[in-house]
């Protein structure tokens, strides 16, 4: 999706340099958004990447950043823990305040999620949090390294694999970790909470969603990702994490949503189309007490927000002969179960279109051509398809097309 990826740079809690990505659409964002990755992951996870990119479609503005002795941030690893990590978020937040606008909506995935439910109290100007696997306690980290406790309780530290990766923990992160109570914070917190968790995730248990919707206060909502895994690797998961959030926090984001209200006064016998400044080509699109966008593909300079102009035409007619022929049918008491309407649009030759020659005026050049493709399910003879086929070409936008048409244009002082 059409973006701007910048690379910033920020003081940590320890006074290192910690790595970041914000990832802006093009236009004025909508919101601007933190992401807190998992424990020992970095910015550049595929959930915190896939997501990201996702929301910023959506019109989001996301900073994610790599915590402090992670991926591309100063320090070492082993000199922090999850009071660190907190502070390393407030430190996000602080730049993100200064330089662009604070944050509206806190995420935080896996560990990261904890984090996030712990610092959201100290960011004001958050409305919306969300968590995506997340632990009910900072204390549940402490299971993937289960078999080394023992050492690092008598030697002080002891060196774990984690992902395939080798990480010194230290006792005084154990200890930093079980000290950390956070249902009280998540419910004082006062920002409306969205739980993204899978009911078959191996690393942190259902029961830690459960516990976390508990104890928050309303406005609260909860989301399966059915058989999803952990880090979401797959590319799905993490685009509909994205997609639901990025609708459900509209709501809380207020006029800033700008398909949450329109730009100006629609007319009920018309359509109204407004550009919002968003992008090249982002219009927004009202009828009646219907908000829609529409857009061009990021390959012609577009944002890929909304359905093209083209998109638009092919539904008018694929609706049309869809309702259309669900008139005829109860009309007729058919057994006609569900209908689908495929329409696409091209530019062909007149040569190459049999049916051009009775069109008056198509006796040369290019022809716009719409072909529909019509799936009828149901338990219908052969007749009755046929006649339900005659019936398509009799809706009312079909007609409409197939007449000559005059646009009439004025210019409204």
């Amino acid at each position: 999706m059409a973006q701007q990826t910048q690379r910033v740079e920020f003081a940590g809690s320890q006074g290192g340099k910690l790595a970041g990505r914000l990832e802006l659409p093009h236009g004025k964002p909508r919101a601007f958004a933190l992401f807190a990755h998992c424990f020992t992951c970095s910015k550049d996870v595929f959930a915190a990447s896939r997501i990201a990119a996702r929301l910023c479609a959506h019109g989001i503005a996301v900073l994610r950043f790599d915590f402090t002795g992670l991926g591309q941030s100063d320090g070492d690893f082993a000199n922090t823990h999850f009071s660190s990590n907190v502070a390393d978020l407030l430190k996000a937040v602080d730049y993100l305040r200064s330089e662009h606008e604070a944050p509206s909506i806190l995420i935080g995935h896996s560990l990261g999620g904890a984090a996030v439910l712990a610092a959201a109290g100290d960011v004001p100007e958050a409305k919306a949090v969300a968590t995506i696997g997340a632990p009910a306690d900072a204390a549940h980290v402490a299971e993937n390294f289960h078999a080394h406790l023992e050492t690092i309780e008598t030697d002080g530290e002891a060196e774990v694999e984690l992902a395939g990766r080798r990480f010194n923990i230290r006792k005084e992160f154990l200890e930093d970790i079980r000290s950390q109570e956070l249902t009280p914070r998540i419910t004082t917190m006062k920002k409306a909470l969205i739980v993204f968790h899978a009911p078959r995730d191996e690393t942190v248990g259902i029961d830690n969603a459960e516990k976390i919707f508990v104890a928050a206060r309303h406005p609260k909502s909860f989301v399966s990702l059915d058989d999803a895994d952990h880090l979401l690797t797959r590319r799905k998961d993490a685009a509909y994490v994205a997609d639901v959030l990025s609708a459900w926090a509209t709501r809380y984001l207020g006029e800033e949503a700008v398909d949450n209200k329109p730009l100006v006064k629609g007319e009920p016998d018309r359509v109204t189309v407004v550009e919002t400044r968003s992008g090249k080509f982002q219009n927004q699109v009202i009828a009646g007490e219907h908000l829609l966008l529409a857009d061009e593909p990021v390959s012609v300079g577009g944002m890929d927000t909304g359905p093209t102009p083209y998109q638009y035409l092919n539904a008018a007619l694929g609706t049309c002969t869809a309702m259309t022929l669900r008139m005829y049918a109860d009309h007729k008491k058919l057994s006609l179960d569900r209908v689908v309407v495929r329409v696409g649009h091209d530019r062909i030759h007149v040569d190459d279109c049999a049916e051009c020659a009775e069109h008056e005026g198509n006796t040369k050049g290019m022809v716009d051509l719409l072909e529909r493709d019509i799936e009828l399910e149901g338990d219908l003879d052969d007749e009755t398809r046929s006649r339900l086929m005659e019936i398509a070409d009799k809706c009312p936008v079909h007609r409409t097309l197939e007449n000559k048409i005059v646009v009439r244009t004025s210019l409204r002082s």
